[in-house]
């Protein structure tokens, strides 16, 4: 208990002095490592994020492919252009249609997702590139592009 309150007594003394406190180049030393630890976590995050994203397109687009055949099945052909992929949700309005449709839709969630870049999923029948053509204009929004720009289709791998 003396050792403490000897501890104590040094402590306060030396805050009175002014010597309490980190030094201006304590601090430097240590904002310029926290960026050196954020600079390196980025160069290693990113690119892991926008593959991701990439990957989740491709993913979408697969469940889309399955649902649409289970469309196909049921209603014997594929959604109309301008009905496109919210065929999948929403059950048509003619009554001879309509008796096939199957009851919830065909898309678990009960909405269309978006890409990962907050862009509608595009649909075209027939398909420039396959029967059915599903796909993401990438992150630019628009067709073709490189890289993340570039577009994502059932058509690829």
């Amino acid at each position: 208990m003396k050792r403490l309150k000897d501890h104590l007594k040094r402590r306060l003394a030396a805050m009175k002095k002014g010597e309490e406190g980190f030094s201006l180049t304590e601090i430097m030393v240590a904002v310029f490592i926290m960026g050196l630890l954020a600079t390196v976590v980025l160069i290693n995050v990113l690119p892991a994020r926008d593959s991701a994203m990439v990957q989740k397109a491709k993913t979408d687009i697969r469940s889309f492919e399955s649902a649409l055949e289970q469309y196909r099945l049921d209603m014997l052909d594929y959604p109309e252009n301008r009905v496109g992929l919210q065929a999948l949700i929403d059950e048509p309005t003619n009554a001879e249609q309509a008796g096939r449709y199957r009851e919830g839709g065909y898309l678990t969630r009960g909405s269309l997702p978006k890409d990962p870049w907050g862009n509608d999923y595009q649909y075209r029948y027939p398909g420039e590139n396959s029967r059915v053509d599903i796909f993401s204009l990438g992150a630019d929004g628009r067709p073709g592009g490189e890289d993340l720009n570039a577009d994502i289709g059932n058509w690829e791998n």
